[in-house]
């Protein structure tokens, strides 16, 4: 069965991308066309200038349009903000004897119906790990038993937010076929399967926003949104040391550094004067104790989470950092210290296609959404072709 091209959208704080996948006949996922721009009318993931959005989403739309040689109709959007929250939930029901696919189906559904306030609306519904009789981690169906529980992660996030991006979207007469948690489509990416199995934190280090994803025996365990980014990295450059934004900018990328170093309190950094000021200088360390402050506070806070959720200690295969923050200098040591795991840089590695100039973290949230449609489809597909495979059964056809 053919399946049309899958395009993505990516519509951040720093950046919005478009991205454009197409299925090999081998069965991979291959990404031919990205339309790239630099984005306006967002902040910490969220809408806050419609207009500039739209024009922003429709360059890189034509990008890769015409990269693609194709006419889009139809987006998956991925999307972040700090309203959107993961919230565990487990769902049981008694069972007498075996345990069917309609059990496991059942219990699913028990597990997913959970009361939010009505400003919000769920993402996604992801089932966790099962339960029989006390037995956790077991494969249901066959089994015998008493009682199954299902335990399941519910993403969500707050209606009106979300709906605005989709507003930008339909604005230019695209359909949106589903909304995606950028967070999951970096892990989508990004991680192996052996990574999720040991246990692994995915922290995408957006420009205004910081998503996070916990695997624990290859489930996911926990997910959210911080609303800090590397923007507000640049924010606090600009008023430690009286720059603008763009000037602080600038300075992060040349000298920054998440880590203070010894080097740091004796070299000096020329900063930028305007015409008939006195040239000014700034300590090195000063600069990275700004960037460390506020870094190490943005892994506290995930850390803080999951902590609570008493999630660190099955974190064994450590932590993996995507996203443009991830290039900031000593970010993943700064990151060991934190959360007390190995730590590493990760980019996009589920699909083919990419070229260097795709592989990079910050490429990680655009191609695991379309990695994530992609495995939607092709779940859909089976799903249709298992029905017809039932009906040819029942009415002897085939």
């Amino acid at each position: 069965m053919s399946m049309e091209p899958i395009v993505a959208v990516e519509i951040g704080t720093s950046r919005v991308r478009v991205f454009v996948g197409e299925a090999r006949e081998d069965g991979a996922l291959m990404i031919t066309a990205v339309g790239d721009c630099a984005s306006s009318g967002m902040r910490k993931g969220e809408l806050f200038h419609f207009e500039s959005a739209s024009q922003c989403l429709e360059r890189a739309l034509r990008q890769a349009e015409d990269a693609a040689n194709l006419t889009v109709n139809e987006v998956h959007v991925a999307l972040s903000g700090s309203q959107i929250e993961g919230m565990p939930n487990r769902g049981e029901i008694p069972v007498d004897g075996e345990i069917t696919a309609e059990h496991v189906e059942h219990v699913c559904r028990v597990a997913r119906e959970v009361t939010l306030p009505a400003d919000r609306e769920i993402l996604h519904s992801i089932v966790g790990q099962f339960s029989v009789d006390g037995l956790c981690g077991v494969k249901p169906e066959g089994m015998a038993g008493q009682k199954l529980a299902a335990d399941v992660l519910i993403v969500h996030g707050q209606h009106a937010r979300m709906f605005n991006l989709v507003r930008v979207v339909k604005g230019l007469k695209l359909e949106v076929a589903d909304l995606l948690f950028s967070g999951l489509c970096a892990a989508m990416s990004a991680l192996s399967a052996e990574q999720k199995l040991q246990g692994v934190l995915l922290i995408d280090l957006g420009g205004g926003t910081t998503d996070y994803m916990a695997y624990a025996q290859a489930k996911i365990a926990d997910a959210g949104a911080i609303g800090v980014g590397g923007d507000h990295v640049t924010n606090d450059i600009a008023k430690a040391f009286r720059l603008s934004t763009m000037e602080a900018e600038a300075l992060k990328m040349q000298h920054g550094d998440a880590m203070v170093s010894a080097a740091g309190r004796t070299r000096r950094l020329p900063l930028p004067a305007a015409a008939g000021e006195t040239p000014r200088t700034a300590k090195l360390s000063d600069l990275q104790s700004v960037i460390h402050l506020r870094m190490e506070e943005t892994f506290g806070l995930i850390r803080a989470r999951l902590q609570r959720q008493n999630l660190l200690h099955l974190l064994g295969g450590g932590v993996v950092l995507t996203g443009g923050g991830a290039y900031l200098k000593n970010a993943a040591q700064l990151a060991e210290k934190v959360f007390g795991l190995p730590c590493e840089i990760g980019g996009p590695r589920n699909v083919s296609g990419l070229t260097a100039n795709l592989s990079g973290p910050e490429y990680a949230t655009g191609v695991g959404a379309v990695l994530c449609a992609y495995k939607n489809a092709c779940l859909r597909q089976e799903q249709s072709r298992s029905v017809w495979r039932r009906l040819g059964q029942w009415f002897g056809l085939g």
